[in-house]
């Protein structure tokens, strides 16, 4: 512990002390044998640590809870939620750990939380264990999605523990160490809720305020604020995983943050042929979680947070009742701006363009999109390229031409800009079938492939030479994709 002392390391508590009902104080199991398998450097140094020293010995055991700072007190967090549209009142951590939080160079606090670091109270029959794979996916696909300027958890690191963990073969485990704004979930306000403690609720909501929604205080009723906060970074947040499409996969109210982040990259995939219905997770029969429904998700868990919060917002059922479906109003219009400002923006349309115009310009082109089943991302990028005069790309990928040549005429007319449109639709995302090819090498000990698709996502709006793979769809030998969520 000498080098970690030395380092001046500290883990704050502040979730544990102001909310100790939520809390149970709690050790991450010691592993075998950690090898550092990704260290996210300019993480770490925005969060005030030395890479050089998480990169020895006891760094590497800090990054995974095996050695932590003096005063440190590691918890389990206590949480509920709807799964699948069924509520479970106790989830929580089940093989996760907050280390505690941490003010970064910035100065700005951030949790630093475990996933895959053994059983806790919350564990249920689950084993607390993470393997390599759906550890390193996360790593990926977040670090993509902030490249991408799109909220999310951040991954700090992977290390593997040298324990082989039971799925449905023998496979490496190993810890992610993730960063977020905070682990506040709806599922965190239905637990209070349940409990029937005001106290707690109330103590709750005004730790939300003041680590993420400080405007709120400065409201007549701060908790109608906070509600009105919650779904305005929530409408924005899923407007933008619709823009680039991402399908979440799992949205349950327990993977919905109070912060506005992206959080819990379990069964989730980049959509490749446009198709609104898209559902990549393996446990999602119903297509709840489709691509076109997470807009209608995001509401439905909105207004899970709503009742959870009510009695905050007034002491009177029936009026706390009519302030929240007011406030939920809200969630269709601020997402409806967010996605269509954001449709203006791919397709390259002046900011002042008649809403007559614009409109059939998106409605028409996704339909003909949608019907061609067209690479999503690579068809934006061509388009930027038709923008500049050079329109076979685009024409190759659609089936109807006549109207697409239409189409085309419609949309050069208003002059679109092609320097624009290069800035918001990207040339690299984590293509499914990258990530899966990368995910197997490592399991198997080569961490190269995901080396060079993290560097290739990392600038996903910067077109270089020699990643030519990293910006084509699948082959079509890689069939119909199913993601698990690992546990």
């Amino acid at each position: 512990m000498s080098e970690i002392a030395h380092a001046t390391i500290t883990f704050e508590g502040y979730f544990a002390r102001d909310l100790p009902e939520m809390a149970i104080p709690w050790r991450a199991e010691e592993a075998p044998d950690p090898q550092l398998l990704m260290l996210n450097e300019a993480l770490a140094v925005e969060l005030g640590l030395d890479p050089v020293l998480l990169q020895g010995p006891e760094g590497i055991r800090l990054l995974i809870g095996n050695a932590i700072p003096e005063d440190s007190s590691p918890v389990a967090q206590a949480y509920s939620g709807h799964q699948f549209g069924w509520y479970s009142p106790r989830l929580g951590d089940g093989r996760a750990l907050l280390l505690g939080e941490i003010a970064g160079a910035d100065g700005r606090l951030r949790d630093v939380h475990l996933k895959g670091s053994g059983r806790t109270p919350f564990a249920r029959n689950g084993d607390g264990q993470a393997v390599v794979g759906p550890m390193l996916r996360e790593y990926i696909v977040s670090e993509s999605m902030h490249a991408l300027g799109i909220p999310t958890t951040r991954s700090l690191a992977v290390v593997a523990t040298g324990r082989p963990v039971q799925r449905e073969t023998l496979l490496p485990g190993a810890v992610l160490t993730r960063v977020a704004s905070s682990h506040l979930r709806v599922g965190s306000f239905q637990y209070a809720r349940a409990t029937n403690d005001m106290d707690l609720l109330r103590r709750l909501a005004d730790h939300a305020i003041e680590r993420h929604h400080p405007s709120s205080e400065a409201e007549a009723n701060r908790y109608l604020g906070l509600l009105q906060d919650v779904i305005s970074v929530q409408a924005k947040l899923v407007a933008q995983w619709m823009l680039i499409g991402f399908v979440h996969g799992v949205m349950n109210t327990d993977n919905m943050t109070i912060s506005g982040e992206t959080i819990d990259y379990g069964p989730c995939a980049f959509m490749e042929g446009f198709d609104p219905g898209a559902v990549y997770s393996s446990i999602d029969e119903t297509g709840r979680y489709a691509y076109r429904n997470q807009p209608l998700v995001a509401e439905w868990n909105l207004a899970r947070f709503a009742e959870s919060i009510a009695p905050l917002i007034h002491e009177d059922e029936e009026q706390a009742v009519t302030l929240a479906v007011e406030a939920l109003n809200g969630f269709r219009e601020q997402y409806s701006a967010t996605w269509f400002n954001g449709m203006r923006a791919k397709l390259g349309l002046p900011e002042v363009i008649d809403d007559g115009v614009a409109s059939p310009l998106v409605d028409d082109l996704l339909e003909l999109v949608q019907e061609s089943r067209a690479d999503y991302t690579s068809f934006f990028q061509s388009l930027s390229k038709a923008a500049r005069g050079e329109v076979e790309p685009a024409r190759r990928m659609i089936l109807d031409l006549a109207a697409f040549d239409a189409w085309l005429e419609r949309w050069q007319a208003v002059t679109p800009d092609a320097d624009a449109m290069d800035r918001v639709n990207p040339i690299y995302i984590p293509r499914n079938h990258l990530v899966e090819e990368a995910l197997t090498a490592a399991t198997e000990g080569d961490m190269g492939p995901t080396e060079r698709l993290i560097e290739a996502v990392a600038s996903p709006y910067s077109e270089r030479p020699g990643l030519e793979k990293y910006a084509a769809p699948a082959p079509e030998s890689f069939g119909p994709y199913r993601t698990f969520c690992g546990t």
